[in-house]
């Protein structure tokens, strides 16, 4: 994606919207058919509205990895409703804090502070301080203009009219409560959810933490 990684860094269009225009240009340009979208945390919202933007015409199945139907609560949402749509902030000040963290003059030493409670106590250290690296080759106003337009998006309708399978991935010990990914499952006909404890890397990088169960529930996905 724009901004991330290798990838060019313009100084614009850090939106779920035009990310998934990007995905949408990719797909036409390669002329690809019978796709399987495999997204994780704000990769599954690009493909929500990729699917709200253009259907699902070239895409035939759907990964959806960790991620909320709704981040911000709103108002008059019982403690179900937030533990089901996976709310990381009770009111709108969380997002308003987390765009000030990342704006802020200390942002990039404050980013491992912030990226270390999406992982299980036991992970490797090196192997986070490389993941923290690559996080960081995204420039920090950018990353917090792209998750400030991230956070404030509900896709609790777009998941309910999904009609592909649809294999969901969540974590009991994750930034996202393990119920959201069931609840998400539940609204799309045929979908499962696969949920994994703390001590099988139930974090919000399980496929980084245990990669041989999330590739072969992968692969079985795949192969119908």
């Amino acid at each position: 994606m724009r901004g991330h990684g290798e990838s060019d860094k313009p100084d614009h269009g850090y939106k779920i919207a035009r990310l998934a225009t990007d995905l949408h240009d990719m797909l036409t340009a390669l002329d690809l058919e019978d796709v399987v979208l495999l997204g994780h945390s704000m990769g599954s919202s690009i493909a929500w509205c990729y699917h709200e933007l253009f259907g699902y015409g070239r895409v035939s199945g759907l990964v959806v990895v960790d991620q909320a139907p709704c981040a911000i609560a709103k108002p008059g949402w019982t403690a179900q409703q937030i533990r089901d749509y996976g709310v990381l902030f009770p009111t709108p000040e969380g997002a308003y804090q987390l765009y000030a963290t990342l704006t802020s003059p200390t942002a990039e030493a404050d980013t491992p502070a912030f990226l270390r409670r999406m992982f299980t106590a036991g992970f490797d250290p090196a192997t986070f301080d490389f993941i923290v690296g690559q996080n960081l080759k995204m420039p920090r106003q950018y990353a917090a203009d792209l998750q400030f337009n991230h956070l404030h998006n509900d896709w609790r309708d777009a998941i309910g009219r999904i009609r592909v399978p649809t294999l969901v991935v969540g974590g009991t010990v994750s930034i996202f409560t393990a119920e959201s990914q069931r609840w998400i499952a539940a609204q799309i006909p045929g979908a499962t959810a696969d949920i994994y404890e703390e001590a099988d890397g139930g974090g919000h990088f399980m496929f980084i933490e245990n990669p041989q169960r999330f590739n072969a529930s992968v692969v079985k996905f795949l192969a119908g």
